[in-house]
């Protein structure tokens, strides 16, 4: 049997549990927060204020931290791509409409909320030219992406589990800046998309151990070849107006590493939690070519500290088109 086969088989046979992970790590769309309940109410009297209050407090926040929070948003925003990127994997039937359809679907519509709750308040804020923002926005969708999964399911549930636990260290860090600041609203949001990406993260990393106690060799390769190739992260296609593709991404991270929102040493950290949750030193039943890929994931963390020390991020920001300086200091 081929191995694509195999994986479609794989699928099909957990696919009986995937209702139920659905109830255990996604919230029904009554209980859930929406947007609004962090936004001025612009049905009442007092949206102005509130609005006046988001602007005032904005001014308390640091140039840096406006450029990691408008990518961040405009990583969120980029969600037609995720979404359709996934509908495409091997096992998710998205004309049928089977249960592994059923749960991109449904995580999709908990992600769509990030990005706009985030869009809403950066355009209250005052704080950053959002036709700008706009204009990235549209461009990362329209270029779309590669992140080296191909259609393969272990491989994208591998990146997902990665990029997830990723996603929580970002928002969470800027949650704790904008408290810091006194800005307990937008730190308050944050906090909360912060512990969606956890719970989606923990999903991702059950169909991985599941994967592991049934098909342990073909799920040790997959891991060995994305943490080979390197995780991408989502946001790797940024650019500006009259820029080319991914040319703003390296200055976007050179300043989230600045801000300490997200670094090289946290990406090693992802890997050390994996190696750990996935109990990857300790699974049975591997061929020998997964046990040469087994020895080089529990290596790998050493390997990437070395070279995360040696590291050197520019101290001098570099001027995005999203955020101009001017504005924050009126």
């Amino acid at each position: 049997m081929s191995l694509k086969n195999v994986r479609l088989e794989v699928m099909q046979f957990l696919e009986k549990d995937v209702d139920s992970l659905i109830e255990k790590y996604l919230i029904p769309i009554d209980s859930i927060w929406q947007p609004t309940d962090f936004l001025p109410n612009s049905e009442k009297d007092s949206f102005l204020n509130e609005v006046e209050e988001i602007r005032e407090l904005s001014k308390e926040l640091p140039y840096d931290f406006w450029v990691v929070l408008v990518g961040d948003m405009i990583t969120e925003e980029a969600l037609p791509t995720y979404e359709s990127w996934l509908m495409d994997v091997e096992g998710v039937d998205q004309v049928g409409r089977n249960s592994w359809s059923k749960w991109v679907r449904h995580w999709t519509a908990e992600e769509n909320r990030h990005g706009d709750v985030l869009n809403k308040y950066l355009y209250l804020s005052g704080r950053v030219n959002m036709k700008e923002v706009e204009k990235t926005t549209q461009y990362l969708i329209a270029d779309g992406f590669d992140i080296g999964t191909d259609r393969d399911p272990y491989k994208n549930f591998l990146y997902t589990s990665f990029q997830e636990l990723a996603t929580y260290i970002s928002h969470n860090r800027v949650a704790q800046i904008a408290k810091k600041k006194g800005n307990i609203k937008l730190s308050r949001m944050c906090k909360i998309i912060s512990g969606d990406e956890m719970r989606h993260h923990n999903a991702y990393c059950e169909f991985v151990e599941r994967i592991f106690k049934v098909d342990p060799s073909n799920m040790m390769l997959a891991f060995h070849h994305m943490m080979k190739l390197k995780i991408t992260m989502p946001a790797h296609f940024l650019r500006e107006t009259g820029q080319s593709i991914g040319q703003a991404f390296e200055e976007f991270s050179n300043t989230a590493q600045r801000l300490g929102v997200y670094t090289s040493k946290d990406y090693v950290d992802i890997l050390e939690k994996l190696l750990v949750r996935w109990e990857i030193d300790k699974i049975g039943n591997l061929n020998d070519e997964a046990e040469k890929a087994r020895d080089y994931l529990m290596n790998l963390p050493t390997r990437l500290t070395r070279l995360a020390e040696r590291m050197k991020i520019p101290n001098e920001p570099y001027q995005f088109k999203w955020v101009e300086p001017a504005a924050l200091k009126s």
